[in-house]
């Protein structure tokens, strides 16, 4: 048996950051059910920072990331994380008002987006159909990420830190033995006072074997797929329909795209749907003069939300030495630190840190204990 402080269940982006920021204080233990950290979510992220998107929740917490982001401490990594790519939000005549809360959404966030008509939109991206367009939004702070350093990077710190990660353990069991957790993971017993549920789409299914009530999450498997590029649409920002019916943005030498499709599912290890994947090829076809006809590779990921799509941070309202971070939906990688943050300031008792307040968090709105939760039952 192993005595920690921390347990940290989920060694994606989420779990691993909290991780990182608890070790500082705390002796943690993180565990992952698969033989490699960051199989699903957060390996298949579209790696891309967007200020405008996500939930109101998501946005304040994207935006309180973004330092950390752009110069993250001495120490951290001996590379840049973030690079230049811009978004181009796109609508044809039936959406005009589609992107009315693009532009409403970039200003909360306070960032940049630039209207722009038809013919300046194909000036930066040729391949559209002009006569497919009503008009366009520029957000130029859209920002490349570069998720498996981040990730790593994080993973490197919560070493420095002497805190631990055990893979191939998947949790089995989880029990309360007076004031402390004992879980089963693998072949691993681990215990400690607080336990910290980063597990994703499995966040519920965690909740439920510690005798915790749900709080009503679902997994939603979004597609994505590789076609071939050229070397001149490299510097193409990331085209985003207005109604997120699809987007594409260019990954080296190749096109990533995707149907945005969110499809209800189990937790488990996504696969595409074929018909997603023609789906989008249509739609991209019809916006475009790309002629796209076969697809290199194509893969599914998993996008949790909760019953209301705001993030869930915090420690339970019935058993607080169960913390909750879930609730995702897409933004977990962008906002990342600012999250891992606020969750292990909870996790000490703090209250919450001031440049998340200062971008506009409701904490309330995260809070495990608020009333548009369900019990998932």
């Amino acid at each position: 048996m192993s005595d920690f402080d921390v347990i940290v269940i989920g060694g994606g982006m989420a779990g691993i950051s909290v991780a990182y920021e608890l070790a500082a204080t705390h002796r943690v233990v993180v565990t992952e059910a698969e033989a490699q950290l960051a199989a699903h979510s957060t390996g298949r992220s579209a790696a891309i920072l967007i200020p405008s998107y996500g939930s109101e929740t998501a946005r304040p917490l994207t935006v309180a990331s973004q330092a950390f982001l752009l110069d993250p401490p001495p120490g951290f990594t001996d590379m840049p994380f973030m690079s230049n790519r811009g978004a181009l939000w796109i609508a044809r005549p039936d959406q005009a008002t589609s992107l009315e809360p693009v532009a409403a959404a970039a200003e909360e966030a306070g960032t940049q987006a630039i209207p722009l008509s038809a013919e300046e939109a194909v000036e930066m991206v040729p391949v559209l159909r002009p006569d497919r367009l009503h008009g366009a939004l520029w957000e130029p702070d859209a920002l490349d990420m570069d998720v498996a350093a981040i990730h790593q990077s994080y993973v490197r710190g919560l070493r420095q830190r002497k805190g631990e990660v055990v893979t191939s353990a998947p949790v089995s069991r989880i029990q309360r033995q007076g004031s402390a957790w004992v879980v089963e993971a693998g072949d691993h017993e681990l215990t400690a006072s607080i336990l910290v549920n980063a597990a994703g789409a499995w966040g519920d299914v965690i909740a439920r074997l510690a005798g915790v009530t749900p709080v009503g999450l679902q997994p939603m498997r979004r597609t994505a797929f590789m076609v071939g590029g050229k070397d001149e649409w490299v510097k193409w920002p990331m085209v985003i329909d207005a109604d997120h019916e699809f987007y594409f943005k260019p990954d080296g030498p190749q096109l990533l795209c995707s149907p945005a499709d969110e499809t209800p599912t189990d937790p488990g290890d996504a696969r595409p749907d074929p018909l997603d994947v023609a789906l989008a090829i249509e739609r991209i076809n019809e916006a475009t003069t790309l002629e796209i006809r076969s697809v290199r590779s194509e893969w599914a990921g998993l996008r949790t939300f909760a019953p209301d799509r705001s993030l869930v941070i915090g420690p339970d309202p019935e058993v607080p030495e169960f913390v909750w971070m879930v609730g995702q939906g897409g933004t977990g990688i962008q906002a990342a630190p600012a999250t891992a943050q606020l969750t292990a300031a909870l996790v000490r008792g703090e209250g919450m840190p001031d440049h998340i307040a200062e971008a506009g968090l409701d904490l309330s709105a995260v809070s495990p204990d608020r009333p548009s939760l369900s019990s998932g039952e």
